[in-house]
This record gives C-alpha cells, sequence and structure tokens, in this order.
C-alpha cells in the first residue's frame, strides 16, 4: 500500500514541482522585485530599521516582533539543517547557489502577501487579530472558495504533514544521538506541544519571542566558528557551489537542472516565501508603523534571516567537512563531528530538538488560523483539532521519513500555488501600498495608513481595524 502511495506522491511532485511551481515562483519573485523597485536591496536597511518599534502592539495583537519570532519559529526548523544536507545529497552544492536565489526572490514575494494580510485582516470572537491569504481570498477578491481551498491546503500541510515532518527529525536525532525510542520521544513532544498550543496565540508568540533568538544565535555561533577553523577552505567551496550550480561539474547526478529543483524546493521549505503561511503570523500583529507594509518588511527580515543565514551556516558546516556518510541530519551531524569533536553530535541534537519543536508550534498556529476562517471566525472545534493535531506529531515521531518528505512537498506545492494566484491579481494594490508608505517616509512623515485613500478597496476592511490608528502603545 505505501509503496502505491509512494509512487502517486512521487508522480504528482514531479508534475508540480517539475512543470508548474519552479518557474511560478521564480517568475512571481522576479515580478514583484521589478515592480516594487528592487526593494528587497535597496531598502534593506529599513528591513531591519523597522524592527527597532517592534515591540509595540495593543489588546488586538501581538507585538511585529512576537510575529516575526513566530514566522521564524516555523521557518527554522529541520529544513534549515536536515533539509539543507537533503538538498545538497539530491542536487549537489549547486542546490545551495538556488537557494539563495530563491531566498532573494522571495524576500519581495514575502513583502506582497505579508502587507496584503495585514491589510485585510479581521477580528475573531475573542477580539484577536487573525488574518492570512485565505482572508485576502475572501475580502480583496471576493473568492472565499478559493480561501477554503487554501485553508484546507494549508491546515494539511502545516497542521498535519509538517508536523510530522518536525517530529519524524526529533525522533532520528534523538534515536542516532542517545537511542532513545521514537515512540517515548514522540510522547514526549505531544505532551510539551499540548501545553502550549491549548494557551492560545499569546502564549505560542511568549514561546517564539523568547526561544528563537536563542537558539539561533547560538547555532550560527557555531557555525562561524567552524567557518573560522576553515577560512583557507572557504574560496574552494564557494566555487564548488557556483560550478556545481550550473552544471560545470558532475556533483549530481541530475546535473544543473537536479541542483535548481532541490535547491527551489528546499528553500521554499525553508523560507515559506510564497507559500502563504507567514502571512498569518503577519496578520496578527499590531504594525509599527501603523501601515500594512511595514510588515511586509519585518517579513522580509525573517526571509532573510532564515536562508541566506541559518541555511547557510548548515551548508558551510557540510561542505567544509568534505565528503561524509548519511543522508538528512545523520549527514549534518557526522559533519560537524569531524570538525569540533564527539560533542557535536549531542549538541546538534539539542539545536534540532529546539529548532523543530518551536516549529512545530508555530505551524500549529498557522493551522489554527485557517481552521477559524473555515469556521467563520468561530474558534469553536478548536479542541477537537488540536487533539488531531497532536495525533498527526505523534505519527510523524515512528513514520518513514522519505514519504513524510515527498508529501509535505506536495502539499506545500499545492498551498503555494493556490497564495501566488491570489498575490498576483493583488499585487497591484499591495504596490500601491508600498509607494504610499516610502512616500511617507521621504516626507519625514511616520507611514501612517489611511483607508480613505483606497476607494477601491475601502468597503472589503473590516471596520474598526484601520479607523482608530491611536490604538498602538
Amino acid at each position: 500500500m505505501q509503496e502505491i502511495a509512494n509512487l502517486v506522491v512521487d508522480t504528482l511532485n514531479g508534475l508540480l514541482w517539475g512543470k508548474v511551481l519552479i518557474w511560478l515562483l521564480a517568475g512571481s519573485g522576479i515580478y514583484f522585485t521589478l515592480r516594487l523597485g528592487f526593494i528587497q536591496f535597496l531598502h534593506f536597511g529599513h528591513t531591519f530599521s523597522v524592527l527597532k518599534g517592534s515591540r509595540q502592539s495593543d489588546a488586538s495583537g501581538i507585538s511585529s516582533f512576537q510575529a516575526l519570532c513566530t514566522s521564524l519559529a516555523a521557518r527554522v526548523g529541520t529544513g534549515n539543517i536536515a533539509g539543507v544536507a537533503v538538498a545538497i545529497t539530491l542536487g549537489g552544492p549547486g542546490a545551495i547557489f538556488w537557494m539563495w536565489v530563491i531566498a532573494l526572490l522571495g524576500m519581495a514575494t514575502g513583502f506582497v502577501e505579508s502587507t496584503l494580510a495585514q491589510l485585510f485582516k479581521v477580528r475573531d470572537d475573542k477580539g484577536q487579530f487573525r488574518g492570512g491569504p485565505a482572508y485576502y481570498m475572501e475580502r480583496g477578491l471576493g473568492m472565499r472558495w478559493m480561501g477554503v481551498l487554501f485553508s484546507i491546503f494549508l491546515i494539511i500541510a502545516f497542521g498535519f504533514v509538517f508536523n510530522a515532518v518536525q517530529a519524524n527529525t526529533i525522533g532520528a536525532a534523538l534515536q542516532g544521538a542517545f537511542g532513545i525510542s521514537t515512540w517515548i520521544t514522540g510522547l514526549a513532544i505531544v505532551a510539551l506541544t499540548g501545553v502550549i498550543i491549548f494557551g492560545g496565540l499569546r502564549a505560542i508568540a511568549r514561546f517564539s519571542e523568547v526561544a528563537v533568538p536563542v537558539m539561533a544565535v547560538v547555532y550560527l555561533l557555531v557555525a562561524l566558528f567552524v567557518i573560522l577553523n576553515n577560512l583557507g577552505e572557504l574560496p574552494a567551496v564557494f566555487s564548488m557551489i557556483f560550478k556545481s550550480a550550473f552544471g560545470l561539474e558532475e556533483a549530481a547526478a541530475g546535473g544543473i537542472g537536479a541542483a535548481i529543483m532541490n535547491g527551489f524546493k528546499r528553500g521554499l521549505f525553508s523560507n515559506e516565501a510564497g507559500m502563504g503561511s507567514a502571512p498569518n503570523a503577519a496578520a496578527s500583529a499590531t504594525p509599527y508603523p501603523p501601515h500594512p507594509a511595514s510588515q511586509g518588511y519585518v517579513q522580509m527580515a525573517g526571509v532573510f534571516i532564515d536562508t541566506l543565514l541559518i541555511c547557510t551556516a548548515s551548508a558551510a558546516i557540510i561542505l567544509l567537512a568534505g565528503p561524509q556518510e548519511g543522508e538528512g541530519i545523520m549527514l549534518v551531524q557526522n559533519a560537524l563531528t569531524s570538525q569540533v569533536g564527539s560533542w557535536a553530535k549531542y549538541f546538534l541534537t539539542v539545536i534540532i530538538l529546539f529548532f523543530a519543536f518551536t516549529s512545530i508550534v508555530a505551524n500549529y498556529f498557522y493551522s489554527e488560523n485557517c481552521f477559524v476562517f473555515l469556521e467563520h471566525n468561530h474558534p469553536a472545534g478548536l479542541f477537537w483539532f488540536r487533539l488531531a493535531v497532536l495525533g498527526m506529531v505523534m505519527f510523524g515521531s515512528v513514520a518513514s521519513m522519505p514519504f513524510v518528505w515527498n508529501l509535505a512537498d506536495l502539499s506545500m506545492g499545492l498551498m503555494a500555488i493556490t497564495n501566488l494566484i491570489a498575490i498576483l491579481l493583488l499585487s497591484g494594490l499591495a504596490i500601491k501600498l508600498a509607494k504610499d508608505y516610502n512616500s511617507q517616509r521621504k516626507a519625514g512623515k511616520l507611514p501612517t495608513f489611511d483607508a480613505s485613500q483606497y476607494p477601491e478597496v475601502q468597503a472589503k476592511l473590516e471596520p474598526g481595524i484601520w479607523d482608530d490608528r491611536s490604538a498602538v502603545k
């Protein structure tokens, strides 16, 4: 039965990624980069300066910094370690170059989707901000059916499949390092996850705000140590990446095609730009400056941190170590051990544990957001939904890795296509918002959104969301 399932999933992935999604992702990224005036490059400094006021919030929303950390919690997971290893194994070192490319292009895509999510957000029954692709599909495009379709894809991907992937990696890492049974690991993950997700959105945001910066900095410091220890090898590694990226050496069985496909697949899995996931966190924030485009800038920073910093750190560890045995997380463990000693296996296990666990928590939040959308902003039935998510976490802990990864690729691809179509249709509005934001900046003003300047969408906005901008504290 599993062989048939593998065949079906592999066939669909080949069609989706080989014929549709790669070109849609790259094309959208190029289009948004050009229409926004190379915003990710020319406004790179502002991307991070926005974070200076990012701890401000009100009673309805979490802070921009908490939204960034929540989205990073989902982004910074096994894709940054095990996913990079998979990309290099299947696509050669050149896959890393194409991960960089899709991340740089994805920063513009991430700006568009997060800006739109902020604009069309609503309040749920508890007064908390909710939003994301499903909401701008319903309100911006008038296509609730599209939002329902996206929500189903996201719930499958993030609520179930991606959480299974994260749990799978935790189980494999703990079994490899300490010989702990995957069943025991699964039960422990379920218990810890349950404590946090039953605490609601603010509990998730508070957890992410503390855990994500610490774990990211620690991992980057270890990678920096490896790089400094091998400075003489760095030019050769970069040369190998670029040669492999353009098929100038036989580093991967599929040549340049394998490098591009695996770089794009694993890049999207890691940074999530264009997938429609991060906008769910972006919409929950109280933005500062009080303008939808400010969240676009905040989430651009998330794409950069995820791929250009953390994925590159993993690639450096693997490639500087030279050929190693193993695949996925085992490859990274062996590579780091060869560089810093046997303690690395245990260190990486702890890092993976935190990376993957925070991803599970944030992934749940995304799926909860879409579940609430399906229930017309009434969070009834969440108890049973949470139990179903926890059940999938348990399944992932003991499942076969290749099948889980392949299923993740399929579900990710379907939701990405749906979201990319929506943001392309709404791109004119997002570009107008970006121009408004930056014209106010140039005039020396604090960018502030005035819905009356947008008569084409004013009636589509939730009453009271953008009418009172004095609530930011």
